[in-house]
């Protein structure tokens, strides 16, 4: 990873951890990803954008496996997103081999242009939902 885009990632992961996330995941209609903290196993909630298709939930992470919930993920799939208020369980799948810039044209166009622009390694997730 360059200098610029490891300034890139501490500087946005600084502004999402302190400010962003605290304050969208208290938003009720915010699509928020619960994973469990693979270190603490804790709930940890992040606020996201995606789609939901089906059966699934589309996203694309802006910093790959670099991502706190990313990593979360890699040790435990078992994953709660909340879409419109309401809670529902799944599996997340990290999906590398998928074009994320295509994804993304697929995705909420605001969210989706936040990920391009901010982003350094971006990495589709697909969450499969079962409730």
């Amino acid at each position: 990873m360059s200098r610029y885009t490891d300034l890139k990632h501490q500087a946005v992961t600084r502004f999402q951890r302190h400010l962003g996330n605290p304050v969208l995941r208290r938003i009720p209609l915010q699509t928020v990803l619960e994973t469990t903290g693979r270190k603490s196993g804790l709930p940890r909630q992040t606020p996201v954008g995606g789609r939901r298709i089906g059966d699934s939930f589309w996203l694309v992470s802006e910093f790959g496996e670099k991502s706190q919930y990313v990593r979360n993920i890699q040790a435990d799939p078992t994953v709660r997103v909340r879409i419109r208020g309401r809670w529902h369980t799944g599996t997340a799948h990290l999906l590398p081999d998928d074009d994320p810039l295509a994804r993304l044209r697929t995705l909420p166009r605001l969210n989706s242009t936040a990920v391009w622009a901010l982003g350094t390694d971006l990495l589709t997730v697909r969450v499969d939902l079962t409730s």
